[in-house]
């Protein structure tokens, strides 16, 4: 099968999601869902490197750990892993094979048809039981209750920072989307945040409703905070001077979630040494977040699309080269709230500023309608161009400053 081709044929996700088509194929293949233990992750902002973090450590930690993250860059097996490695073309192939059947059963008798995220999650599942993984670590889509990730029962949940996306389909306010978001909490297990304001009443709430115990991390807990280009370096309650592989003072935090979730693990019984902490957090990877991609001319590629996204992205950039300009070369999906992510770049009025139509115009905010809206705040050093001649021209003439490359991926 043509995995690509294939998939093309579905919609990415619904506004109006449900269950009712994951209850389906679990029950179709066996319920493979219940056949392994779940780390389960929601939040705006930082799921994917808490994922990333959590999974790095587990995995040098000796456990056969599966992880499942979306979207992807460039193809739909990075999504899916055992101990990081990439389910193959085939192996994903002859699942889909089996799940094709299932889909045209299912299509033939509900409203409302199967969509991609659900194909790729119910083969994710499936593939996971048969690879026998000791843990998954696993990333919601959208939301959390509705959310079809949600099939699975987590052991322990994890909620990350809330802000402001799709709030097509998870509501207007941070209230109504901590709600969506909070729907992961499992009856009777445990759950894990940073401390946020009004979040965390909400999730105390859910918790507390669900017998469910709160494990909240508050900004002091993390200490003796230092940085270099290399690393960042903190202390978290037992944990001393552990190196985060990851840019940003928003990833000292994200650790903190990681490592209080394997005192979690700790505390349930299995066995995890600090060494695998230690290796797991100074060795994680995460693609498209704060990533060099080369060093002269500095460029780093983020994937930030939304208002708490970018404000971190300004004070990391802020962080690590306080002294350079920058050089930002933008594209905006169309789904995104575009005008406040240029509001907030636009800040650096010393900037340099490329706005570009990324590789799909029917999916990217124009570039015209970009610079519009920048020339709002900026009288000068705003430019449009398309996206491989605006790289070229920015490595070409600005060599001693620092090139940002800010583009949210075309999947979901």
């Amino acid at each position: 099968m043509n995995i690509e081709e294939y998939l093309k044929n579905f919609d990415a996700v619904t506004k109006d999601p449900t269950l009712d088509a994951m209850e389906y194929f679990m029950r179709e293949f066996g319920n493979p869902h219940k056949k392994t233990k779940f780390i389960h992750i929601a939040g705006t902002n930082g799921k994917g490197s808490v994922c990333e973090m959590i999974n790095n450590i587990l995995v040098n930690a000796g456990y056969r750990v599966g992880k499942y993250i979306s979207p992807h860059l460039i193809k739909y097996n990075e999504r899916i892993t055992v101990n990081n490695v990439e389910i193959t073309d085939k192996e994903m192939s002859d699942i889909l094979d089996k799940i094709a059947e299932k889909v045209e059963k299912y299509n033939k008798v509900h409203e409302i048809p199967v969509k991609e995220f659900e194909i790729i999650t119910t083969l994710a599942l499936i593939y996971y039981a048969e690879k026998n993984c000791d843990f998954v670590v696993l990333e919601t889509g959208l939301g959390g209750i509705d959310d079809c990730t949600n099939i699975a029962e987590g052991m322990i949940s994890i909620i990350t920072d809330i802000g402001y996306d799709h709030m097509d389909i998870l509501g207007k306010t941070i209230k109504e989307i901590t709600e969506k978001k909070a729907g992961i909490i499992k009856q009777n297990n445990d759950t894990i945040m940073c401390y946020q304001n009004e979040v965390t009443d909400i999730i105390a709430k859910t918790c507390e409703e669900k017998n469910n115990k709160l494990h909240v991390i508050n900004k002091d807990d993390v200490k003796n905070y230092s940085f270099d280009e290399e690393y960042q370096r903190i202390d978290y309650k037992e944990h001393k001077n552990i190196c985060v592989n990851l840019k940003g003072k928003c990833q000292i935090y994200n650790a903190a979630i990681a490592m209080e979730c394997i005192d979690l693990l700790r505390q349930k019984g299995y066995e995890i040494k600090e060494e695998a902490v230690e290796k797991g957090l100074s060795t994680v990877i995460h693609k498209a977040r704060f990533e060099l991609l080369e060093k002269r001319p500095r460029i780093i590629f983020d994937g930030g699309h939304n208002e708490n996204a970018i404000n971190n992205l300004r004070n990391t950039i802020n962080q690590y080269y306080p002294e350079k300009k920058k050089v930002y070369i933008v594209s905006i999906l169309k789904t995104k709230d575009y005008k406040t992510v240029v509001k907030i770049l636009t800040q650096d009025k010393d900037g340099i500023f490329i706005f570009t139509t990324g590789n799909d115009p029917q999916r990217y905010v124009a570039k015209e309608d970009l610079y519009n809206e920048a020339k709002k705040y900026l009288s000068q050093n705003v430019y449009a161009n398309e996206l491989d001649k605006a790289i070229e021209f920015a490595k070409d003439k600005y060599k001693e400053e620092v090139i940002m490359i800010i583009r949210k991926f075309l999947c979901v």
